[in-house]
């Protein structure tokens, strides 16, 4: 009988839990599809298809180059205008670092990734603005090829950091990070974590499941595009932080106060006489009691 009571008192027990958790999912789903698509489709609404310009440009301008791509000659030029690589001398890749956000990846198909990119752009151009989505599109951009530049010159080793110096000779080119650190820039603004575990933590497998190049800029990509989102709205903060830190590296200059100098004399100006002294002490007055004994004396 005891048996029986203790297996109908743990369902009991349990719903409470499983009802607060059931509610838990649907107010972030209902956040989530609130703050990801509702919003959007609003401005979207209010402003037309202005709102999606820089969608618009992003998948044409990746359908452009992959076409070009397709002749010998237009290869060249896409390699020579977009072709990023390690082993390039640093200004020729942040000089083409923006054109190699349309320059489709080899080893990833064009068409299935549009779609990504279109929507991406989309959802941060209607939510963020135009200026706010190239910002972020290209620092995240930027964050990997930098750091891959740096892993490969590491070398192999340091933990998993390093990686060899024949990946210096691989052509690092496509959106996939612009896209990967917009949603994930967006996720964490709007405070959707369904969306962050869709985005960084398919990367996050990605890496792990085929350790690559490409896998290493996803994960920096999702790890600037979450500085960057933790540090949104606190330009303040931000700012007041960047004074006090050039204010403790940079020295303090002194400014020189007066030096103390010696007491000087009056001097005398002309036409006025100065005496050696200002005041004249006044004359004594005898004690009482010494005045009474004179007194009697006489």
């Amino acid at each position: 009988m005891s048996g029986e009571r203790s297996t109908e008192r743990r369902p009991d027990r349990l719903r409470p839990s499983v009802a607060r958790l059931a509610r838990f999912v649907a107010r972030t789903l209902r956040g989530e599809w609130h703050a990801i698509v509702v919003d959007p489709v609003r401005q979207l609404a209010r402003r037309g298809l202005s709102g999606l310009l820089l969608a618009f440009v992003a998948a044409f301008g990746v359908i452009f180059f992959h076409d070009i791509a397709q002749h010998p000659t237009g290869a060249v030029w896409v390699t020579r205008l977009g072709g990023v690589k390690a082993d390039l001398p640093l200004w020729l890749s942040l000089l083409r670092t923006p054109v190699s956000l349309y320059v489709p990846a080899l080893d990833l198909p064009v068409w299935a990734g549009i779609t990504q990119l279109f929507l991406a752009f989309a959802l941060a151009e209607l939510t963020l603005g135009r200026s706010r989505t190239l910002a972020i599109a290209y620092a995240t951009t930027l964050a990997g090829t930098l750091v891959a530049r740096l892993m490969i010159a590491v070398g192999p080793g340091w933990s998993g950091f390093g990686l060899p110096a024949a990946c210096g000779h691989i052509l690092d080119t496509g959106p996939s990070a612009a896209v990967v650190g917009l949603f994930t820039y967006l996720s964490v603004i709007r405070r959707a974590p369904v969306v962050f575990t869709l985005t960084g933590g398919s990367m996050v497998w990605e890496s792990i499941a085929v350790p690559n190049l490409a896998g290493r800029e996803h994960l920096i990509a999702v790890g600037s595009a979450v500085v960057l989102g933790l540090l949104h709205g606190r330009r303040t903060q931000v700012r007041a932080l960047a004074r006090s830190l050039v204010h403790s590296l940079l020295p303090t200059r002194r400014t020189p106060g007066p030096s103390p100098t010696a007491p000087t004399a009056p001097t005398a100006s002309p036409g006025f006489a100065v005496t050696a002294s200002a005041t004249v002490p006044a004359p004594a007055t005898p004690h009482p009691t010494a005045a009474a004994v004179t007194s009697l004396e006489r």
